[in-house]
């Protein structure tokens, strides 16, 4: 009887630990997440431009200089959209368009890097601060890292390509009329 309560309490103090202990899938996304980081990439966890998701998604953002806004669309993909929006690309789908046609040296990185992307990319997201990669990080970072000068380049393609020209202003610029 003494050996059961000696074994008894021993687990109760092994248990927290246990539960302290990473799971499978947190020991693999640490370095996915870490290389993301030292690449200059701003992993967030927030709510994806998708219908029907109301939980936190990974996101994956490349921040525009201050001083040149990007363009504002949202691709989505098929598997995601409905039949009703219009084609972009094999797979994707726009379910907010740019207002203006985009820059050849955008439009075609963009075409080449969607049709890279993992199945489990959902939403390629731009906006006037950043364009966004949302998916459910299923890469190992290596993978992953070879991703991020594609980003990169089509992020300086569009950069100062805002839907509004003047948006943003540098800081300290005055605006027109002023």
């Amino acid at each position: 009887m003494v050996w059961v309560v000696i074994v008894a309490a021993l687990l109760l103090m092994i248990s927290p630990v246990m539960w302290l202990k990473p799971s499978a899938r947190q020991r693999r996304l640490a370095p996915l997440r870490s290389a993301a980081t030292k690449a200059g990439v701003k992993v967030v966890m927030e709510k994806p431009p998708l219908h029907g998701i109301d939980t936190p998604m990974p996101g994956y953002r490349w921040s525009y200089p201050s001083d040149s806004p990007g363009p504002r669309f949202v691709l989505v993909r098929a598997s995601e959209a409905s039949d009703v929006l219009e084609p972009c690309v094999a797979d994707w789908r726009w379910r907010i368009e740019p207002l203006r046609p985009l820059p050849e040296a955008a439009r075609r990185p963009l075409e080449a890097l969607l049709m890279r992307l993992p199945q489990d990319a959902l939403v390629v997201e731009s906006s006037e601060f950043a364009i966004t990669l949302w998916w459910w990080e299923s890469q190992t970072a290596e993978r992953f890292l070879t991703y991020v000068e594609d980003f990169r380049s089509l992020r300086d393609a569009l950069a100062g390509y805002a839907d509004h020209p003047g948006a943003r202003r540098a800081f300290g610029e005055k605006s027109p009329g002023n």
